[in-house]
């Protein structure tokens, strides 16, 4: 059954406008009145509905009683990613929303080749979100994960919460340390908060690497091979989610 996100207050029974992206994509799927879909607003539930109207450029629709769903990951794994070049960025949060993701930070790093300042800025967050919504759509996803605005890693490692000094592992750095431990090894039993940092196309610098283990921050390796920017936060969360 198609799936949209309907960012409004949802009641049971009620009569509403679909907002204009969900609206546009029933609209290029032709459905016709009575066709049933599904819409969820990202807290939580899903909400079966029946399409009442189909107009020029509206769509009218009712809903039935609301359905949660537990589709999220034992564990909120927040993702620090170093921006990537060209479409690979826009794949790399795809994925991520589909794996399970709790959110993303895109990191501006010394060796990130895409620079973003200002309107452009914004605009391309709101990209990257538009992509985490559609992939919720398609996955089945009734939580959006939040993807934050393009920060220094000064500034995203300042943004983070106070990890607890009795719980080791709650903050993992992908390095190619010769001292860096297994993933699962370094990482935190149990289904507490974690966030896991990588780099961009060449990695973090030494700097950056090591302005991260004084953050409290575990150097962790995700095996012998050298993994691209946008398929090693992929892999981490893969570890760390799939059974």
């Amino acid at each position: 059954m198609p799936r949209f996100y309907c960012p409004l207050p949802l009641a049971s029974g009620a009569e509403l406008e679909l907002p204009e992206g969900a609206a546009r994509h029933v609209q290029v799927l032709r459905l016709q009145p009575g066709a049933a879909i599904t819409l969820f607003d990202g807290q939580g539930d899903e909400w079966p509905a029946q399409v009442l109207h189909m107009g020029r450029s509206s769509v009218r629709v009712q809903l039935g009683a609301p359905e949660r769903v537990a589709r999220e990951a034992a564990r909120p794994i927040h993702l620090l990613a170093g921006i990537t070049a060209g479409e690979r960025m826009e794949w790399l949060i795809e994925k991520a929303t589909e794996l399970g993701a709790a959110s993303l930070t895109p990191i501006a790093a010394e060796r990130s080749v895409l620079k973003l300042k200002g309107e452009r800025a914004d605009k391309k967050q709101a990209h990257w979100q538009a992509i985490a919504i559609a992939a919720c759509e398609q996955c089945g996803r009734n939580r959006v994960p939040t993807i934050h605005p393009a920060a220094t890693l000064a500034q995203a490692l300042a943004a983070l919460p106070a990890v607890e000094p009795a719980q080791p592992g709650q903050r993992l750095l992908l390095s190619l340390q010769a001292d860096s431990k297994p993933l699962r090894q370094a990482a935190a039993p149990g289904s507490g908060a974690l966030w896991f940092l990588s780099g961009p196309e060449g990695g973090l610098a030494p700097a950056e690497e090591a302005q991260a283990l004084a953050a409290g921050f575990a150097a962790v390796t995700l095996g012998p091979r050298v993994l691209r920017a946008e398929t090693a936060p992929l892999a981490a969360l893969a570890g760390l989610l799939l059974d």
